[in-house]
């Protein structure tokens, strides 16, 4: 059986060049893209320097004997690869599934470019049905789900092993909104960036170049945007 996750991982690392910086997504397709970045570092002697988005594509990486730093140790990245869990039809998205969008989105921000990699369930016409991730800090966490509540977003907290709220790297929760429909991304995103409390949600927008998508024959590149 064809894994697509693996056939967009392995075409989006000849994206990758000698000496560039890139930022390493997180993920089960970001996986594969990571995967194959060691096998070049270690077969073709690519030079690269890591930037990852999580503890695991850090661990990854590591293990793998791709160089790391953080995103404060770099002027620039040149190239950020990760995957996405919904993408609209003009190229907005929702990330955040794999719990890692707060620093998921600082890496994109400061990349020259940025590409997703996806299977083709993840091209959706509208945004929301997958749930809207929006990370918050622990204090105060349980009047913002009672907002969310109160709006009719049909709040969860994310949970880890059904038992206790999921902490993301950054020591903060997760609260994932079940909404069906975003009817207008952007609305939704500046109500959630001017909410206090709010650290980050999962609202990608205007923020990918290139999307890589996986289909049963062959990997299908779409030019999203030129920022």
């Amino acid at each position: 059986m064809i894994n697509l996750k693996q056939t967009v991982g392995i075409e989006a690392a000849r994206y990758v060049k000698d000496n560039m910086i890139i930022g390493l997504g997180t993920g089960s397709t970001a996986y594969y893209m990571i995967e194959e970045l060691g096998r070049r570092v270690r077969e073709e002697k690519l030079s690269i320097i890591g930037i990852p988005t999580s503890v695991a594509s850090r661990e990854q990486a590591i293990r793998l004997g791709i160089p790391v730093k953080t995103i404060d140790e770099v002027s620039h990245v040149d190239l950020t690869i990760d995957g996405a869990d919904e993408i609209s039809m003009d190229f907005q998205g929702i990330k955040g599934g794999g719990a890692a969008l707060l620093l998921e989105k600082i890496v994109a921000t400061y990349s020259k470019q940025v590409i997703w990699i996806v299977d083709e369930t993840k091209m959706v016409k509208t945004l929301g049905a997958f749930p809207l991730p929006v990370e918050v800090v622990p204090y105060g966490e349980e009047q913002l789900f009672h907002l969310f509540e109160s709006k009719g977003y049909q709040p969860t907290f994310r949970m880890e092993n059904q038992k206790e709220k999921k902490v993301t790297d950054c020591g903060h929760s997760i609260i994932d909104l079940h909404l069906e429909t975003i009817e207008d991304p952007f609305a939704l995103a500046n109500e959630l960036d001017h909410t206090v409390g709010v650290v980050e949600h999962g609202l990608f927008l205007n923020i990918v170049h290139t999307i890589i998508v996986g289909k049963v024959d062959g990997a299908l590149t779409i030019q999203a945007s030129k920022k």
